[in-house]
């Protein structure tokens, strides 16, 4: 019934695909005879169009691998419908929406639901895959509202829909000439984010008509991506009649030479410039939806080129049977197979600065709530943008070939080359891609059916046109350091890195916190110490001082005994010597030679003093009188003087030596004493020496000697009260001196 259009662009519609009805079906899945078609809507009675079309694998393509997984779930795919009644074959395309339901919800479940779930896809059938973003919304609405009824048997809401349609289509509001290319559900803003640079290769790998494979688990994504990627091509949407098989080629047969422009008309400028570029022609096949029992036709010797998507996995694992080019949408690769193929993509510098000035676009203007639309809410970064500037890419690029075969034929011919045009502007899209192109099925048709001198409405010039420049590499080094996905490698990384960082860091934290605590502990026993060392000083000092003040009132009590005992021992000795002088004691014979030692047997040193060379001093026995006394300083100057070092180290025979000290003089003083006053004599044969105290400011000690008889020669005063003012006298510097 549907002829294909009679010129390029939609240029008039064939009666045949204008009376093409849209059709509405059922596909259930039955749990034992697996996808089958349920029912039909818009055709008579006893009528299966998937018997008289011959498409067995309508089921399958309406219930795509993986549905079962989401609640809801869509497909599209295209179908080969044969020539019948004079009627050629065309391609038409469909689109299923799938859900299910919990089989125990139902209200009334048939004897062959054995399940837990009912699966069923509804599918709309039409001739042409423009209007498909409207059918979408609506047929999700549909769908949704006859599972909420729970009674399957009750299929008005889908008859009434499918007259709906049939309405539409016989008003002419779905023939309408119009470019709702941007309505297929997916934009073209989602497109060139998601691959950026890669876009521009994926359209140009498109126009050499490779065996192109997309893979992904989501279907809906899967299919509105190639049909987002064949939209980028002007008037192609329009012109897919041939695309559901390999053998079509109606297009090419009804293709005309436009003879006329009209430049204020976008659709006869396209048409005159050759568009669309007709990839999907004999030996072509789209299958946005294509399952596992279709690889046959991909197998097929006729098939030289397709485009198709699957949503099986087993399909990876012969992606170099079935692809030159595989894209895996799940992991957002591109891998191609064929060398050849991968030199011709390669993308030239003007393309790189093309593609990624759109790119930038996309990015500024993006808005996470609303993809589909810039966050400015004006025209750069729109879907509008981007069509044009793609439409832009695309008339340039056919005018540069044309150029380029241009000077080709007049290379001998410098006046033919354009002045405002400098070398062969094609090189700026690749040499090896338009050597490529040129080979392709898509390039015969439109070299044999445009004007040789397009290059005179579109000027030859790549949009980007220019050489190498620094903001190509750096945003070539940018961009390559992205499609490293360096982010998402190291990501890992750098979250270990941080963990092990935070830990080390909580670790040297805790020990530097006990190095502190344990330092603040050593200060503060350290401080303790201090506090308790000081305490005990103070005490100490407080001690020593009342110890001190002891002392001192000892020393200063000391010399008044001291001298209390020294005057009673030297009044013992006065009144001893007078007793002694009564009795005629001491006296000198004037007749007698004595020897020194006087008479009586007294033996007194002052009748005569022994010189050191043992001869008597006569003349000093004569001056000293026995009244004169015996301490005065003339005495002291005849005796032996002693040092007050001498002293401090020197003790009786039978002591032990020690230091002079304030203790050690007194007692020195009253072992003198008390050894006069006891026994008044010395034992024999033990000399005993007495010290006198200090007097007249030296330090005279008188030395008791011993006669040659055992007797001790001892020191008289002249009287009792001379001694006693020499005491009193003396006592503040035997004081001084002891302190």
């Amino acid at each position: 019934m549907a002829t294909p259009n009679s010129g390029p662009a939609g240029e008039g519609t064939g009666s045949s695909r204008a009376g093409f009805v849209p059709l509405v079906t059922v596909v259930d899945f039955h749990h034992h005879r697996g996808p089958e078609v349920e029912r039909w809507f818009g055709i008579e009675e006893g009528q299966d169009p998937a018997v008289e079309y011959d498409w067995p694998l309508l089921p399958f393509m309406a219930l795509s691998d993986g549905a079962h997984a989401s609640t809801e779930d869509f497909s599209y795919f295209t179908l080969l419908r044969p020539a019948k009644d004079g009627s050629p074959a065309t391609s038409l395309f469909g689109i299923a929406c799938t859900r299910q339901l919990d089989a125990s919800q139902l209200l009334v479940r048939p004897s062959d639901v054995t399940r837990s779930t009912v699966q069923k896809a509804v599918v709309v059938i039409a001739d042409s895959p423009q209007f498909f973003g409207m059918l979408r919304e609506r047929l999700s609405v549909v769908t949704s509202a006859w599972f909420a009824q729970r009674e399957f048997g009750d299929t008005e809401i889908l008859r009434r829909f499918q007259e709906s349609l049939a309405e539409e289509k016989a008003r002419g509001q779905m023939n309408e000439e119009v470019d709702r290319d941007q309505y297929l559900g997916m934009s073209l803003r989602e497109l060139v984010r998601e691959f950026r640079w890669q876009t521009l290769v994926l359209l140009k790998c498109c126009l050499l008509q490779p065996k192109m494979l997309f893979f992904g688990t989501r279907c809906e994504r899967l299919c509105m991506m190639q049909f987002s990627l064949i939209s980028l091509i002007p008037g192609l949407l329009r012109n897919l009649q041939d695309c559901a098989g390999p053998e079509l080629n109606n297009y090419e047969k009804n293709l005309t030479q436009p003879t006329s422009l009209r430049t204020s008309d976008r659709n006869s400028l396209l048409s005159y410039m050759g568009l669309p570029l007709q990839i999907f022609g004999k030996g072509s096949l789209f299958g946005p939806y294509t399952p596992l029992q279709q690889l046959d036709i991909l197998a097929d010797f006729g098939t030289k080129s397709y485009i198709v998507g699957s949503t099986n996995s087993l399909l990876l694992q012969q992606r170099d049977r079935y692809s030159d080019i595989l894209i895996n949408l799940d992991e957002s690769t591109i891998n191609i197979t064929s060398t050849s193929l991968r030199t011709a993509l390669v993308l030239s510098h003007s393309d790189r600065r093309w593609i990624d000035f759109i790119t930038q676009e996309v990015n500024d203007t993006w808005d996470e709530s609303n993809p589909g639309r810039p966050k400015t809410m004006g025209y750069r970064g729109s879907e509008e943008f981007i069509r044009l500037q793609f439409e832009e890419y695309l008339l340039s690029l056919i005018s540069s070939v044309k150029y380029h075969n241009y000077l080709a034929k007049n290379a001998h011919n410098p006046k033919a080359t354009l002045p405002h045009i400098e070398g062969d502007p094609s090189i700026d899209f690749g040499n090896e891609w338009v050597e490529y192109w040129m080979r392709t099925e898509n390039y015969r048709i439109w070299e044999s059916h445009t004007d040789s001198h397009l290059f005179d409405i579109v000027e030859p010039r790549h949009p980007c046109a220019g050489g190498l420049s620094i903001d190509d590499v750096q945003r070539r080094i940018q961009q390559q350091v992205q499609d490293l996905h360096l982010d998402e490698r190291f990501a890992v990384g750098r979250e270990v890195l941080g963990r092990n960082l935070a830990a080390g860091r909580d670790k040297a934290s805790t020990m530097f916190n006990k190095l502190y605590a344990d330092m603040e502990a050593l200060r503060e026993a350290q401080r303790k110490r201090a506090e308790e060392s000081q305490a005990t000083q103070a005490a100490a000092e407080k001690n020593g001082t009342a110890a001190h003040t002891a002392d001192s009132t000892k020393a200063q009590s000391a010399p008044s005994s001291v001298g209390a005992r020294a005057g009673a021992y030297i009044g013992s000795w006065t009144s001893w010597a007078d007793q002694k002088r009564k009795q005629g004691w001491g006296r000198s014979s004037n007749t007698s030679n004595g020897t020194g030692g006087g008479g009586g047997g007294g033996g007194w040193g002052f009748g005569g003093r022994k010189s050191r060379s043992g001869n008597t001093d006569s003349s000093s026995e004569k001056n000293t009188p026995l009244s004169s006394p015996a301490l005065s300083s003339r005495g002291f100057t005849s005796m032996e003087k002693i040092q007050m070092s001498d002293v401090q180290h020197r003790a009786s025979e039978g002591h032990e030596r020690r230091p002079l000290t304030q203790d050690s003089f007194d007692e020195s003083l009253l072992d003198a004493a008390g050894s006069a006053d006891e026994s008044g004599s010395s034992s024999a044969g033990s000399p005993r020496r007495s010290t006198v105290p200090e007097r007249n400011g030296r330090n005279e000690y008188a030395k008791l000697e011993s006669d040659d008889h055992g007797s001790i020669t001892k020191v008289a005063t002249e009287g009792k009260d001379d001694i006693k003012e020499d005491a009193k006298r003396e006592e503040p510097k035997v004081s001084e001196t002891t302190t």
